[in-house]
């Protein structure tokens, strides 16, 4: 016996993602819909690779009673509108915006790393997925979190421009394709010329110079993970179509070295360690797309403090950064609360 699942802004990227990811996790679903915006009513899309056709209904219209869960990636607009009404309306709501995560009666989840917190998402019937540069990075983070007990993180972000949406992979695309046909470039989604070019610049800058984006890593990793750790993070935009990238400075309250730290990421959830210290011995963005995992390569120890390391963390932005992560969370909602059967 299956769930009835909704997928709401099922057109986007990381919609159509969730739908890939539910076919490929066989996921058990008895009626699924595929919610979008009015301007997508009556487009069909694929669920996943089985060949089956679903219809895109209007979120306008769309009735939340009797459904089960709604995987919610529509943006934080939509979502103020419509993810209450679901919730209310007895679907549990799985958000990817940023509209809820921080709210202190809505758990914000990743299943590697803090399982037991869905139990509080019965106070407003919604769960937060945490913003895709977190995510992979408390994956990675959590072992050794638990190993040495981190004090202070640094981290240098290196996102795609899918976490930007299909605006932001047009626009390097179409930036692309103009330097080598000599026309001008102009950047639209973008401050400045995304293509062969790094921008550090994600979301809104804030009072104290940081980024929106910056501050976003701040407190939801404290929130996941733990309040008492220390984060710094430089977000930055580069022209890469899918896959985060991070370097990650580490300190340790417990003395950690390299090995001991490669042996407990070796045996960690979601984790895949791919380090070896030879050319090519470690994993690049173009190397993670399409797959689950949240690799880790070069790992060693930094010299310039007591009791660091330092590593390279690496995943795909459209899978744990948003749609796997929030069918990992459907998945443990399903085993813990709304079991069938």
């Amino acid at each position: 016996m299956g769930y009835r699942v909704v997928v709401v802004g099922a057109t986007g990227n990381v919609g159509r993602e969730m739908l890939n990811i539910l076919a490929e996790r066989e996921f058990p679903i008895d009626e699924l819909a595929a919610v979008a915006s009015a301007r997508s009513q009556g487009v069909e899309i694929e669920f996943g690779e089985t060949g089956r056709m679903v219809k895109v209904k209007n979120i306008e219209h769309f009735d939340f009673t009797g459904w089960d869960i709604a995987l919610f990636a529509a943006g934080s607009g939509p979502t103020a509108i419509y993810a209450p009404k679901a919730a209310a309306a007895g679907c549990v709501v799985i958000d990817n915006s940023s509209l809820y995560r921080m709210d202190p009666d809505v758990p914000l989840i990743v299943p590697e790393v803090n399982p037991d917190a869905i139990d509080g998402y019965k106070r407003k019937n919604i769960i937060a997925n945490p913003n895709c540069s977190t995510a992979q990075m408390v994956v990675a983070l959590k072992p050794l979190h638990d190993k040495a007990t981190i004090t202070r993180v640094v981290v240098s972000t290196y996102q795609s421009v899918s976490g930007a949406g299909k605006e932001g992979m047009d626009e390097l695309f179409e930036q692309s394709r103009a330097i080598f046909v000599g026309d001008p470039v102009a950047p639209r989604k973008f401050t400045k010329q995304i293509a062969f070019n790094v921008i550090p610049h994600i979301d809104t800058f804030l009072d104290d110079g940081f980024t929106k984006e910056e501050w976003k890593m701040v407190v939801e990793t404290k929130k996941i993970l733990d309040p008492k750790i220390k984060v710094v993070a430089t977000c930055v935009r580069v022209p890469v179509f899918v896959g985060h990238s991070e370097a990650l400075h580490v300190e340790f309250e417990n003395e950690i070295s390299a090995i001991e730290a490669q042996n407990v990421l070796r045996e960690a959830p979601g984790v895949m360690l791919v380090d070896k210290r030879e050319d090519g011995g470690y994993v690049t963005p173009i190397e993670c797309v399409g797959d689950f995992a949240t690799y880790v390569s070069r790992v060693r120890e930094d010299p310039t403090v007591e009791n660091g390391l330092a590593l390279w963390c690496v995943s795909d932005n459209l899978r744990k950064g948003a749609a796997l992560n929030a069918v990992q969370i459907a998945e443990l909602l399903g085993r813990r609360h709304l079991k069938k059967g």
